[in-house]
């Protein structure tokens, strides 16, 4: 399995990314390995598991203007995903990369998040760039049970980058 992650970290432009470029592969290499995504009939998505994603880390601000464009929702939110695999997968050549689309996280919602569930930051982060992964790979939550199964999913992906902070 191979990723690439563009990681766009407009919020903490002044400072250092809470989170390395680095580590985000990982995290999503190791996700998307679990994962194993595949086209619903068991064969993979893309012939040699080459994945390419975008992440931006942004603000309040912004996020609310996502949320309210593409959503109709008018208030920021943590995280929005947009997935590019709406319908089939189209055929690519082995050696060009499947993407999957675009999550965006709200680092100020996420902050707030983090101090009251009492974990890190780095925790918070991983949630919310976990939930958004699943919802680029089709997963939804409509229902209590549907949400249920996502949540768990959730934590067993951060249990595997031993991020394990997040209780449900």
């Amino acid at each position: 399995m191979q990723v690439e992650v563009s990681v766009q970290d407009v919020f903490h432009e002044s400072t250092s990314a809470p989170i390395a470029l680095e580590t985000w592969e990982t995290w999503f290499d190791r996700w998307l390995t679990a994962l194993a995504p595949t086209d619903g009939e068991g064969d993979p998505l893309h012939p040699n598991h080459v994945y390419e994603l975008s992440l931006r880390l942004t603000d309040d601000r912004e996020i609310h203007t996502l949320n309210r464009d593409f959503r109709q929702k008018d208030q920021p939110t943590d995280v929005l995903s947009f997935a590019a695999l709406e319908v089939d997968a189209p055929e690519l050549p082995e050696e060009e990369p499947l993407y999957l689309g675009d999550i965006i996280i709200s680092v100020e919602t996420a902050e707030r998040q983090a101090v009251s569930q009492g974990h890190p930051l780095k925790v918070e982060l991983a949630w919310l760039a976990a939930h958004g992964l699943l919802h680029l790979l089709g997963w939804d939550h409509p229902d209590d049970e549907s949400l249920e199964r996502m949540l768990n999913q959730q934590q067993a992906l951060l249990q595997m980058v031993d991020l394990s902070g997040v209780l449900l």
